[in-house]
């Protein structure tokens, strides 16, 4: 596909006919049936579908998606040479790797949804995108709807941003809103998740903050230039959620919620992690609700901004990966400047946090090693510590919190004399 086919007319004339683009899908669950048809709502898109690559072409599908585009054969996509786009939307992160990288290796560009494939192989994808001079786009991998990772390529391609932090999650925000807002237990709440198509049978991807984590790591990428893998990152869900920190947080005057956040810490460190945050009313997450995400971005000189919009379901994602099929329609790719021109910061755990721990027998007190005890709480059934601990503390010790009666949640620290 020529990348310069639009061009200008004069006023009152109509423009030469706009080339389509063609794609090959690969994938066709919620969201590759949600992606087939916002491209047939798209008027101006000016793109179509060739060819849709599934696993079973025998499971029956919607009336609307002809079953002459179907096949099970990856090559029919990847060989055709009238395909000029690859959009893969697959659950299974290793095939949505080897897909990507052969299509990137033909030098197709792709674009793609799969946060956990791209997380864990970004440094190599990017080296696949220079070597075969082509393009991977991924705005839907990071917060559904919010077209976070263009901002921060484009407007924020500067050394000025000092914090990226938000509710990167809809499935563990929904069951959190259903808690704090509606008064839900735990069960209840994730049981209406699931039931709604926000949360999977197996909710544990959502709950346990990995989803969060995967998207944190590619924001990273785009906000400092710097990767940081997967296992060297905190990452503590909301799974162990249970009615004494529902009343905590509510004596003080709070919401928990999952968030993830990467901080520059001087100006030479950064840090990041997820884990369930007190939040109060001065936040602008706190009003992020239901299946929403919210994220704020903070920088030296223009303070917080804020981008807001759903954040899981069929069409908020489909939409978000037919605004990267059009801006391969006019050639755009990723620059990744930062890892290019500034001066990349250096990832560090030796950070303080103040944390809640709430435990029962399981004697966190003892077992962590806290520089301060602020305030705790015994009683029979309930105990808890708020305290100071590194970051390096908490990861070195995080197979303690896998006890069923623990809960840690984190107290905000950076950045509060500029909220």
């Amino acid at each position: 596909m020529n990348d310069t086919y639009l061009q200008n007319t004069p006023a009152g004339k109509p423009g030469p006919t706009p080339e389509i683009i063609r794609i090959g899908l690969f994938g066709l669950g919620t969201v590759g049936t949600g992606i087939f048809e916002v491209i047939g709502k798209a008027r101006n898109a000016h793109a179509e579908i060739r060819r849709i690559c599934v696993r079973d072409i025998s499971k029956p599908r919607g009336n609307d998606i002809p079953q002459a585009l179907l096949t099970d054969r990856p090559e029919d996509i990847l060989e055709d040479p009238e395909i000029d786009l690859v959009v893969e939307v697959i659950d299974n992160p290793d095939a949505a790797f080897r897909i990507v990288t052969a299509a990137l290796c033909k030098g197709i560009p792709v674009v793609s949804g799969n946060k956990t494939m791209i997380a864990r192989h970004l440094p190599e994808l990017i080296e696949l995108q220079r070597r075969h001079k082509t393009a991977l786009l991924y705005d839907a991998s990071s917060c559904g709807s919010i077209p976070v990772i263009r901002n921060l390529e484009e407007y924020y391609d500067n050394d000025l941003l000092l914090e990226v932090k938000g509710i990167l999650n809809g499935s563990s925000n929904y069951i959190l809103s259903r808690i704090f807002d509606h008064d839900e237990p735990y069960a209840e709440a994730l049981a209406k998740a699931q039931k709604a198509g926000f949360a999977e049978s197996d909710p544990t991807y959502d709950i346990e903050g990995f989803d969060s984590l995967f998207k944190l790591i590619i924001i990273t990428v785009h906000a400092l230039g710097a990767y940081v893998s997967p296992e060297k990152i905190f990452t503590f869900g909301i799974s162990h959620l249970d009615e004494a920190d529902i009343r905590y947080a509510r004596e003080k005057r709070t919401k928990i919620k999952l968030v993830a956040q990467v901080v520059k810490v001087n100006p030479d460190e950064f840090t990041m992690f997820v884990m369930p945050e007190f939040v109060d009313r001065s936040k602008y997450i706190y009003s992020v609700d239901d299946e929403y995400n919210g994220v704020v971005i903070r920088g030296e000189c223009y303070d917080r901004q804020f981008m807001f919009g759903k954040g899981a379901g069929s069409l908020p994602t489909a939409s978000s990966i037919l605004s990267d099929v059009m801006a391969r329609r006019h050639g755009y790719r990723y620059e990744y400047k930062k890892m290019g021109y500034l001066d990349i910061p250096s990832y560090t755990t030796d950070v303080p946090l103040k944390i809640y721990a709430r435990y029962s027998t399981t004697d966190l007190p003892s077992l962590l090693p806290f520089r301060e005890i602020q305030e705790s709480y015994v009683s029979p059934g309930y105990k808890y510590v708020v305290g100071e601990i590194l970051l390096s503390d908490l990861i070195a010790n995080r197979h303690l919190l896998d006890a069923p009666d623990t809960f840690v949640s984190n107290f905000p620290r950076f950045f509060l004399d500029r909220d």
